[in-house]
C-alpha cells in the first residue's frame, strides 16, 4: 500500500493533467462550438455553446505539456505512476475534456441551460473521464481514487471562485 508522500505524489501527478485540461479549456473558450449548434432528438443543444473546438483542444494541449513539464522537472517521480507518464498525461488530459462534455450532454437531456451548476456533476465529470480513459493503463487504489473524489469538488470551488473573480468565467460555481 502507497502511504504519506508517495500516496500525495502519485495522487498530484494523477490530477495535474486533469485540472489543467479543465482549467484550460475555460481560458481558452473558443466560438465555434463542438457541437456546431446542432440539436438534439430532445431538441436541446447536443453539448451547448460552452464546449468549443478551441476550448477542447487547448485543454488537452495543455493537460499534456502539464505531464510533460512534471515528467522534465521530477522525472523518477512519475515514474511511481507509470512508466509512460507522458502518455498517461495526455491521455488524462484527453479523458477530462471528455468527462466534461459528456457531463455537459448529461446536463442538457435535463433541459439545464449553460451554467446552471449540478452538485458533484460540474465537479467530477472530468475527473471521471480521466479516470476511465486511463483504467486499462493505471490501477489506482480505492484510497487514492476516494482522496481525488473528496478533494476535488474543493479544489474546483477554489478555481471556480478565482476564475469568476479574474473574469473568465460568469458564474462562480
Amino acid at each position: 500500500m502507497v502511504v504519506g508522500f508517495d500516496l500525495a505524489a502519485r495522487i498530484l501527478l494523477f490530477v495535474c493533467p486533469l485540472y489543467i485540461a479543465n482549467s484550460a479549456a475555460v481560458v481558452f473558450h473558443g466560438k465555434t462550438p463542438i457541437d456546431f449548434h446542432k440539436k438534439f432528438i430532445d431538441g436541446h443543444p447536443i453539448l451547448g455553446e460552452g464546449k468549443t473546438i478551441k476550448g477542447a483542444f487547448f485543454g488537452i494541449l495543455f493537460g499534456a505539456l502539464a505531464a510533460v513539464l512534471l515528467y522534465l522537472l521530477i522525472p523518477q517521480m512519475t515514474l511511481s505512476l507509470s512508466n509512460n507518464y507522458l502518455f498517461i498525461g495526455f491521455m488524462l488530459a484527453t479523458g477530462a475534456i471528455i468527462g466534461d462534455m459528456c457531463g455537459a450532454f448529461i446536463k442538457r437531456r435535463f433541459g439545464l441551460e449553460r451554467g446552471k451548476p449540478v452538485l458533484f456533476l460540474d465537479q467530477l465529470d472530468f475527473v471521471a473521464g480521466g479516470i476511465i480513459l486511463t483504467m486499462p493503463f493505471i490501477q489506482l487504489s480505492f484510497i487514492e481514487i476516494l482522496i481525488i473524489i473528496i478533494a476535488t469538488p474543493l479544489i474546483h470551488k477554489l478555481a471556480n471562485v478565482f476564475a469568476y473573480n479574474a473574469k473568465l468565467k460568469k458564474h462562480p460555481w
